[in-house]
């Protein structure tokens, strides 16, 4: 199993049923809720999820560590 499938996260939002931006913005929003080197766990079903998690973590300086949708894992860096 890889480094993402073994991730337990530290957090889990469903954000599925949320038209984009929604699901970004609460990533954004409760990314502090876990601790550096924690896992989010994402649930979104937009079609925009995948694309616009992968450049928000670019922008942020987080990593992206799965996007198999609908279920996304960011590993908090900072």
């Amino acid at each position: 199993m890889n480094e993402a499938g073994s991730a337990f996260p530290g957090l889990s939002l469903d954000c599925r049923g949320m038209k984009c931006p929604r699901p970004i913005i609460e990533v954004g929003r409760r990314i502090s809720e876990v601790g550096v080197g924690a896992v989010l766990e994402l649930l979104a079903d937009d079609p925009a999820a995948g694309p616009d998690l992968a450049a928000w973590c670019r922008m942020r300086g987080q990593t992206l560590l799965d996007s198999d949708p609908p279920r996304f894992l960011v590993r908090r860096e900072s």
